[in-house]
C-alpha cells in the first residue's frame, strides 16, 4: 500500500461506525462518544440540525400555499407515502418521495421512510411503553418464532436509563402487563376518556384505560435542560420538528449531546453499500459508502460497526454485505437473514358518539393523544382462536359544527354561531403479527438504485391470525363501547397494505441458537462478533407496544456490553 493510501485509511479510521442516525443510531452515538470513543455516524440523507432546519415549525396555517394539504399532483406522484397520516404540506420535506428511492413489492407494502439526520425520530408518534415478560416469553409460550434470549429483568435497568434522559410522561398504573417506568407527570385524560376508564374498571377485571405514555417533557428536569431542551408547549405540531425540544428526537437530544463530546463525526449524504468483511482477519473492518451527491465510493474503517439503518434497510445492507466467508450476506450462515419479518397491524378502527358530559369540552391540546388500552387478550392464558393480542388507542373530543348549506347573510350567521358537536369517541387497534418465514425481504438480482445498491424486494402480508384478531377487536370494542353507553358505533376495517403502520421489525432476529437466529442476547451477530444490530431488524417478535423505547434500551445495553467485552 502506498503512503498516500495509508494516510487516507488513517483519516477514515474510527473506533466505531454507526450506520443510521435515527432513534437507535442516535443513542449509539451518544453512548460511544460519552465513553470517549471516536465515532462516525453515517446518514444517507440530508443534515437536519436542531432549530436551524425546521422550516415550517412556526408557520401559521395561512402561510402554507395549500393550507397544509397536498395537491392532486403530489398525491398522484406519491401514491405510497401520501397514504401516511404525516405526509402533509408541513412535514413532507422530512419524508421519502416514492420516485426518489424505489423498491420492489412482491406483495403490496407501503414502506414509509425518512432519510435525514434524525430519521423518523422527527416524525414518530412518541408513544413509549415498556415490554413485560408477557411479551418476551410470548414466542416460547405460544410456539412461534424463537425464544427471546432476554427477559424483562435484563432490560429493565436500561429502560430506566433511557427514560430518564429522553423524558417520558406517564403515570404509575401498576399493571403487570405494562411495567411502570421513570416518569415525568402524565397528561390527564379528558372527562369522557376518564369516564370510559371508570366503566372499564367497573365492568371488566383486566381491561384498563390509562393516560398514554409519551416522550414529551411535561415537566423537564435538569438533565433535559442540560440538553438544551425545554418544556413541551402542547402545540401538537411535532412532525415539523420542535424548536423547544419538547419531545425526544435524535436531532434535539442524542446527536447534539454526542457532538458536545468532540468525539462525533456526522456524515450525511452517505449511502451505505455494504459492511466490509475481511476474510483473512475473520471480522468486519469497516463500511463502504457511495456519496449521495457525487456517487464517489469511499471506505471507512473501525473496530466495531453498529447497523441501525432502520429495520428493512438494515436487512438490505447486511444482505448486500457479501464475502467469501458470507456469500449470502453478513452473518447469514443458515439462510435466515431477511426472513421472519413482522409488523404492527393498525388496520381496524371504531368510532361512536356520546351524549353525556355536554357541560364539558376540551381546551388546549394533549400531546399524548389521549388514552391507551393495554393488551388484555390471551395475556394470562390462551382464550381466543388466534395467537397473541392487541393494544388500542382511545380518545374523545368535540368539535364546532357549522351549517354551511345556506348562502349570503344566512351562511355568515351560521358560521359565526357554531355549536358544539356530541362527544366523538374513537379507537384504533395495535395488533401483534406473527413472524413467519413467508414474510421476507431480499435483493433484486437485476435492478439497482442510483448508488449501485440492489433494490429491496418486499414480500410481506397479513394472514388468518391477523383477520381473526381484527374481528375480535371490533367485537370486544363494540361491547366495551355499548357498556359505556356510546351510540352510533361504527367499525372500520381498512384494506391498507402492511407497512403503513410504520413498525416493521425482524429479519435479523435475536435468539439463543446461532442456527435459528442471527443475533445473540447482546444484539451481536453470532457469526461476526464486532457487528451489532439494535434497530427494529433485531426484534424476535413485535408484541403490541410501540417499539422505539425498546430500541433505545437495547442500544444502550449493547453499547455497554461492546465497550466492556470487546477490544476497542
Amino acid at each position: 500500500m502506498s503512503n498516500l493510501n495509508i494516510d487516507a485509511a488513517k483519516v477514515n479510521t474510527y473506533d466505531v461506525i454507526i450506520i443510521g442516525s435515527g432513534i437507535s443510531g442516535g443513542w449509539a452515538a451518544k453512548e460511544f462518544t460519552e465513553k470517549g470513543f471516536k465515532t462516525l455516524v453515517l446518514e444517507r440523507g440530508q443534515d437536519v440540525q436542531h432549530l436551524k432546519d425546521y422550516p415550517t415549525t412556526n408557520k401559521f396555517p395561512y402561510e402554507f400555499e395549500h393550507r397544509g394539504e397536498l395537491t392532486l399532483d403530489i398525491k398522484k406522484e406519491n401514491p405510497i407515502v401520501s397514504r401516511c397520516y404525516a405526509f402533509k404540506e408541513d412535514a413532507m420535506h422530512f419524508m421519502v418521495k416514492d420516485h426518489e428511492h424505489p423498491y420492489l413489492q412482491e406483495k403490496p407494502f407501503d414502506w414509509i421512510r425518512g432519510y435525514q439526520v434524525g430519521g423518523k425520530s422527527l416524525l414518530w408518534a412518541r408513544q413509549t411503553q415498556r415490554w413485560s415478560d408477557f411479551d418476551f416469553e410470548g414466542p416460547a409460550r405460544d410456539d412461534f418464532a424463537v425464544d427471546w434470549p432476554i427477559r424483562y429483568k435484563d432490560i429493565a435497568p436500561w429502560y430506566s436509563y433511557v427514560e430518564k434522559f429522553a423524558g417520558i410522561a406517564g403515570n404509575s398504573d401498576g399493571l403487570a402487563v405494562l411495567p411502570d417506568g421513570e416518569f415525568l407527570p402524565g397528561y390527564p385524560l379528558n372527562a369522557v376518556e376518564d369516564y370510559f376508564k371508570g366503566v372499564m374498571k367497573n365492568k371488566f377485571s383486566n381491561r384498563h384505560v390509562i393516560s398514554a405514555r409519551c416522550a414529551h417533557l411535561s415537566k423537564p428536569k435538569q438533565i433535559h435542560f442540560d440538553q438544551g431542551r425545554g418544556q413541551c408547549q402542547n402545540r401538537t405540531l411535532c412532525q415539523r420538528g420542535c424548536p423547544f425540544g419538547g419531545y425526544f428526537s435524535s436531532n434535539a437530544s442524542t446527536i447534539p449531546w454526542a457532538a458536545k463530546t468532540g468525539k462525533l463525526t456526522l456524515r450525511p449524504f452517505s449511502v451505505v453499500q455494504s459492511v466490509i468483511y475481511d476474510d483473512a482477519k475473520g471480522k468486519v473492518t469497516g463500511v463502504r459508502i457511495a456519496d449521495a451527491k457525487t456517487k464517489e465510493i469511499i471506505e471507512f474503517y473501525a473496530k466495531i460497526v453498529f447497523v441501525n439503518a432502520g429495520a428493512l434497510n438494515t436487512n438490505l445492507i447486511l444482505l448486500n454485505s457479501t464475502s467469501k466467508r458470507f456469500p449470502h450476506g453478513l452473518g447469514n450462515d443458515h439462510g435466515l437473514l431477511g426472513k421472519y419479518v413482522a409488523f404492527h397491524n393498525y388496520s381496524a378502527r371504531i368510532s361512536a358518539e356520546y351524549d353525556g358530559f355536554k357541560q364539558f369540552t376540551t381546551d388546549g391540546r394533549n400531546p399524548a393523544g389521549g388514552g391507551y388500552i393495554p393488551r388484555f387478550r390471551n395475556v394470562f392464558k390462551q382464550e381466543t382462536n388466534f395467537k397473541r393480542g392487541y393494544a388500542a388507542g382511545f380518545g374523545a373530543s368535540r368539535y364546532l359544527e357549522r351549517d354551511q348549506t345556506s348562502i349570503g347573510a344566512s351562511l355568515k350567521s351560521n358560521l359565526l354561531n357554531a355549536s358544539l358537536s356530541p362527544w366523538i369517541v374513537s379507537s384504533h387497534m395495535m395488533g401483534e403479527t406473527i413472524p413467519k418465514e413467508s414474510n421476507f425481504v431480499n435483493l433484486s438480482k437485476d435492478q439497482k438504485d442510483a448508488w449501485g445498491v440492489p433494490l429491496l424486494n418486499v414480500s410481506v402480508d397479513y394472514d388468518e391470525n391477523d383477520a381473526l384478531m381484527k374481528k375480535d377487536y371490533i367485537e370486544q370494542l363494540t361491547e366495551m363501547f355499548r357498556e359505556a353507553g356510546f351510540k352510533k358505533i361504527t367499525p372500520n376495517i381498512s384494506d391498507q397494505a402492511p407497512g403503513l403502520d410504520i413498525h416493521e421489525m425482524g429479519g435479523v432476529r435475536m435468539g439463543n441458537n446461532p442456527e435459528t437466529s442471527l443475533l445473540n442476547k447482546w444484539n451481536q451477530l453470532h457469526a461476526c462478533k464486532n457487528v451489532f444490530v439494535t434497530d427494529g431488524a433485531c426484534m424476535t417478535s413485535t408484541s403490541t407496544q410501540n417499539p422505539s423505547l425498546t430500541y433505545m434500551a437495547l442500544t444502550a445495553r449493547a453499547v455497554d456490553y461492546a465497550v466492556k467485552m470487546l477490544d476497542i
